[in-house]
């Protein structure tokens, strides 16, 4: 014989026309999203396309760019003086190794207007250096006269004491200058870089590289 029916505890039942209401609610709820009305309702869909907020399908740089020409002629000549084109790839500049450095320092963060001072500092003084020991503008000097300047502040803990400041010039450019090269499918390609590429199978590290980490 059974007891007298006790009521469920827990969480409260809810009326049956409250359930009504949230499924009439979800059910409309797609169509409310994707109505018209929402862009009066100040929601932006996608990235803004700005500093905070980029947009990385259709990318532009939203901040003005500080270098002159003249600079970005004599970054482009130091940065093919860094990388050359060789049998593998082409030269830094082929790539726009100077577009992103003028990118980078134009950016309106601390670190790169540090960057844009030490820079745009550093070419005054390479074009001064170049009239100074050949009478003439660094992009227009021989190879080997260009070659002699840089070697001068090409090592920051070798440069002279009144080199000091230059060579920590050409350092900045030579590290922007690589993070453009190597950073592209070239640069990628000159160092044998094989990943960022779909693969029909991936096969996992032979035994002989597991134990050398000591995973195995």
């Amino acid at each position: 014989m059974s007891g007298p029916q006790k009521k469920p505890t827990g969480a409260p039942r809810l009326a049956r026309r409250r359930v009504l209401q949230l499924i009439a609610a979800a059910a409309t709820a797609p169509v409310f999203w994707s109505a018209p009305g929402i862009a009066t309702m100040g929601i932006k869909r996608g990235p803004a396309g700005t500093a905070t907020d980029p947009d990385l399908i259709n990318p532009n740089i939203p901040w003005e760019l500080q270098l002159t020409d003249a600079e970005r002629l004599l970054l482009e000549v130091l940065c093919d003086i860094i990388i050359p084109a060789d049998e593998k790839s082409p030269a830094a500049s082929a790539i726009g190794a100077h577009d992103f450095i003028d990118e980078w320092v134009s950016a309106p963060y601390d670190t790169m207007a540090g960057d844009l001072d030490r820079i745009r500092n550093g070419l005054a003084w390479l074009e001064a250096e170049s009239a100074r020991r050949f009478d003439g503008e660094f992009a227009q000097l021989e190879p080997a006269q260009q070659t002699a300047i840089c070697d001068d502040i090409c090592h920051p803990p070798a440069a002279k004491p009144e080199h000091a400041e230059a060579a920590w010039f050409f350092d900045r450019v030579r590290m922007l200058t690589a993070m453009a090269f190597y950073t592209t499918r070239e640069g990628m390609n000159d160092v044998g870089y094989v990943g960022n590429v779909p693969l029909d199978r991936w096969n996992p590290p032979p035994a002989a590289a597991l134990k050398h980490v000591g995973l195995k």
